[in-house]
């Protein structure tokens, strides 16, 4: 027989089987309902009747031929025939009708013939249908559809169009459900896809974002051997060099001697602590206003210059790269000045804002032309190092100088909290 997501399909045609959904729990339902309802209908009527059992069995009979031939054999292929569906509707009801009008009990058969109605097509035909097995169920224990209506026409045209309104009704709300079951499988298809192919993204996203980190690693190492080792190393030369300019002056001799052997025991210090860890040594137990302190304060008493070091804001811990590479920054701007600037005063400002950190250094030395610098492509690693630090935290860097005008050394990043996670 039918269900009611024959009744769904011819009213609301849609592609793809939407009533698949239905299937698993209404195919057999469908199947074998039919047969059962003629089964209880016969066998009540046996029971219960003085007809002629005989008779009874043998209409009974015609019905099971008449579903067997009409309904179950039929080919998948013509299965959904309009023609076909019509003929087996039409023969259905009148059976039907035929073992109504001889036994009342049979109207309990007489209810297939609305789901073999819901297969009609068009929509307006299966009303029809619908109506008819209708005016059929109520009025054959009272003489035929004829005989009723033509006695009580308003009683029964109206009780015929509320059946009808309800059993139609009833096909109109499983249709909604199952356009609702059909857009949610679709979504849920297309979830799925979406989700393979965020899946499939994520994966090589993870293999770019491995491939980064083992170049934005290899930088980073670079940075902190130039950062340690090779300031370490300039230091060294540095005073090595003002040793033997001093040779007729044994104590400054010996005062730059002194202090370059202080610089290498200080860059082995730093050389281990880069292979053990990549955190920068004066952080290892100090805030960075006090490691900072410490770097100028050290700096000032090798290169003799006036180091003026304040903060400003709030300060507050925040995230170990974060201070790592303004200490690194404020470390390379100091051997910039040491190195090019000639300056005797140096300006070191630490701000705390409400979500950002600077660390500004000022000289009042030679200054340069960055223009002319950039142009030459002769900037150093020093420069280029401090931009890429901050480029990788999402911050900025600003140079500025001029020729006898001094050099400005600005680094920007955000302030992220201790707890927070870059």
């Amino acid at each position: 027989m039918t269900s009611w997501i024959r009744w769904q399909d011819s009213l609301w045609p849609s592609p793809g089987d939407g009533g698949s959904l239905w299937r698993p729990w209404s195919g057999r339902l469908e199947r074998f309902l039919p047969y059962a309802l003629l089964a209880l209908s016969t066998v009540l009527s046996l029971v219960l009747s003085d007809h002629d059992r005989t008779v009874t069995l043998g209409l009974a009979g015609i019905a099971a031929v008449w579903l067997l031939v009409s309904f179950t054999l039929v080919p998948p292929r013509w299965a959904e025939n309009p023609v076909i569906i019509a003929v087996s509707f039409a023969g259905l009801v009148t059976i039907a009708a035929v073992l109504e009008a001889r036994d009342t009990v049979f109207l309990i058969f007489m209810i297939t013939g609305f789901f073999e109605a819901m297969r009609l097509r068009p929509a307006p035909v299966a009303l029809t249908g619908i109506f008819a097995v209708s005016a059929l169920i109520n009025t054959m224990p009272n003489g035929g559809p004829l005989r009723a209506f033509a006695d009580q026409p308003a009683l029964w045209t109206v009780v015929t169009l509320v059946q009808t309104a309800a059993v139609g009704g009833g096909g109109l709300v499983s249709a909604a459900m199952a356009r609702q079951h059909a857009e949610r499988k679709r979504v849920l298809d297309e979830l799925a896809a979406a989700q393979e192919e965020n899946a499939v993204l994520h994966r090589q996203l993870l293999g770019q974002a491995r491939e980064a980190g083992v170049l934005d690693e290899r930088q980073r190492l670079s940075q902190e051997i130039h950062d340690t080792l090779a300031q370490g190393f300039t230091g060294i030369i540095t005073q090595l060099e003002a040793a033997a300019e001093a040779k007729g002056d044994p104590a400054e001799w010996q005062r730059h001697v002194d202090t370059a052997m202080a610089l290498a025991r200080e860059n082995l210090t730093a050389a281990r602590r880069s292979v053990r860890a990549l955190g920068p040594q004066p952080l290892a137990a100090a805030t960075l206003p006090d490691a900072l302190g410490e770097v100028s304060r050290l700096w000032g008493e090798r290169t003799g210059v006036e180091v003026r070091f304040t903060t400003t804001g709030t300060a507050r811990a925040l995230h170990p790269e974060i201070e790592a590479t303004l200490l690194r920054i404020t470390q390379e701007a100091l051997t910039n000045v040491e190195k090019h600037a000639g300056a005797t005063i140096v300006g070191l400002t630490l701000s705390y804002m409400a979500d950002q950190v600077t660390v500004d250094v000022r000289d009042d030395g030679g200054g340069f032309d960055p223009g002319a610098v950039a142009s030459s492509g002769d900037g150093g690693f020093g420069v280029p190092g401090m931009r890429a630090r901050v480029a990788r935290l999402a911050g900025t860097l600003h140079l500025e100088s001029e020729p006898g005008g001094g050099t400005a050394v600005s680094a920007n990043l955000p302030a992220i909290a201790l707890e927070a996670r870059i």
